[in-house]
C-alpha cells in the first residue's frame, strides 16, 4: 500500500516550528506534547518527526532508529507523567488510523491518556 502524506496537516505544522505547543520531551526521531482539547487530566500525543501516516505506515517503514526512539519515548514520557502501571495507576494508549478509526490528523499519533479512571473504549454497537 502507497501511503500520500500531507505536510500541511497541523502536526507537520508543529514539527516545522509554524504553530507553537507545549513540549513534554523531544528527542531525535519524537515529539511529545500537551493536547489542545484534553480529554483526562493527563493527554499528551506522541509523533514520529518522520513523515507517517498510520500506525501501520509508522511501523512497515520507519528505521529501527525511529521505531526504538519513538517506543523509548513513550516509556519515558509515561515514567515522567507517573502513568505507567508500576507507579502510578495506569493510563491508556490510543491511536487512530484512516476514515472508519476516526483519525482526524493524517500525521501518526499516539495518544497518552491518564489521570483518571477511564472508561470502556468502546461499546458493543447496536444490531
Amino acid at each position: 500500500m502507497t501511503y500520500v502524506y500531507d505536510d500541511q496537516n497541523i502536526f507537520a505544522k508543529i514539527l516545522r516550528g509554524e504553530i507553537p505547543n507545549k513540549t513534554v520531551l523531544e528527542t531525535e526521531h519524537t515529539l511529545v506534547f500537551e493536547d489542545i482539547r484534553p480529554q483526562a487530566p493527563i493527554h499528551v500525543l506522541v509523533i514520529p518527526k518522520g513523515p507517517y501516516v498510520t500506525y501501520d505506515h509508522f511501523a512497515a517503514e520507519a528505521s529501527d532508529a525511529e521505531i526504538v526512539d519513538f517506543n523509548r519515548a513513550v516509556g519515558a514520557v509515561c515514567q515522567t507523567l507517573g502513568v505507567t502501571a508500576d507507579i502510578g495507576e495506569g493510563c491508556r494508549f490510543i491511536s487512530n488510523a484512516g476514515e472508519h478509526g476516526v483519525q482526524e490528523v493524517p500525521h501518526y499519533h499516539l495518544h497518552i491518556l491518564g489521570g483518571r479512571r477511564l472508561g470502556r473504549m468502546l461499546e458493543k454497537a447496536a444490531g
